[in-house]
């Protein structure tokens, strides 16, 4: 047995005994498959925030609380007979095995343009012979997972059209389509302005704006995620300067706030 096999074994284990009827710990206890959903979002997000900082000792930690999600759910699914860990490993062997023919078979993909051509043909068929078996037709757009976070499924949906054609020729063309969605909005304003056509407007223009990123190959969650990282360091700078002045920021006002964030803007390109 390898280290890392022993290693998970023993995660298995400690599971097991955090989730014992008798011995467990009461909260672990108390969980189900929908009260971890959560925490297995969090963490997934941590991850990434790990990898964003290059802070490869936090990723070696936090990619640990990912796979204890995994090993969380295996517990319970084996708790009511449903599966085990070791379906879930044989599950994903399976599927990497069958989804790489040019490694583990006789097949020839030499190039990653081909293989990701070759693996999403495999996906559609996969999808196709789910759709038959649920008595349905087969849509392109199924399998885009509902719970990804908004933008993330926008740049996929867009991404599942163009695969059919349906989509804009270049980056000009979407951003016409932005500049169309804030005049829309813009009119609104002009109006009655709405609640609920408002609301979809706005829902219309951040769209516009992950097909725009995703034609600039830009990926918008990654883009949102770090402009909020910047934002966030801006503004605390702000309230720092603010602060240093004698000034509490509460009550500094609008134009000495932006006279701090011009502050600050001009200090990070110095």
């Amino acid at each position: 047995m390898t280290a890392a096999a022993e290693a998970l074994d023993r995660l298995l284990d400690i599971m097991a005994r955090l989730r014992d009827p008798k011995s467990g710990c009461p909260w672990d206890l108390q969980q189900n498959f929908a009260s971890i959903v959560p925490h297995t979002l969090e963490e997934a997000y941590e991850v990434a925030d790990a990898i964003e900082a290059g802070d490869m000792p936090a990723l070696v930690g936090e990619l640990g609380d990912l796979m204890f999600q995994v090993v969380f759910y295996a517990q319970m699914a084996a708790e009511a007979g449903d599966f085990t860990m070791k379906d879930v490993l044989e599950s994903i062997n399976n599927k990497m095995i069958e989804r790489h023919p040019h490694v583990f078979s006789t097949a020839e993909i030499n190039s990653a343009a081909a293989q990701t051509v070759a693996w999403e043909t495999h996906k559609a068929a996969e999808r196709a012979r789910l759709a038959a078996a649920a008595g349905r037709a087969a849509s392109t757009l199924d399998g885009v997972t509902a719970a990804l976070p908004a933008l993330t499924r926008a740049d996929k949906l867009q991404k599942r059209a163009a695969r059919v054609g349906f989509d804009w020729r270049n980056a000009a063309e979407v951003t016409e389509k932005v500049e169309e969605e804030l005049a829309e909005i813009r009119a609104e304003l002009a109006g009655a302005a709405r609640p609920d056509h408002i609301d979809e407007e706005v829902g219309d223009l951040l769209f516009a704006v992950a097909n725009l990123a995703r034609h600039l190959n830009v990926d918008p969650e990654g883009a949102l995620r770090r402009a909020n990282a910047k934002f966030e360091r801006r503004f605390r700078r702000v309230e720092a300067i603010l602060q240093a002045a004698g000034t509490d920021p509460a009550s500094a006002g609008i134009d000495r706030m932006e006279d701090a964030w011009n502050q600050v803007k001009a200090e990070e390109r110095a």
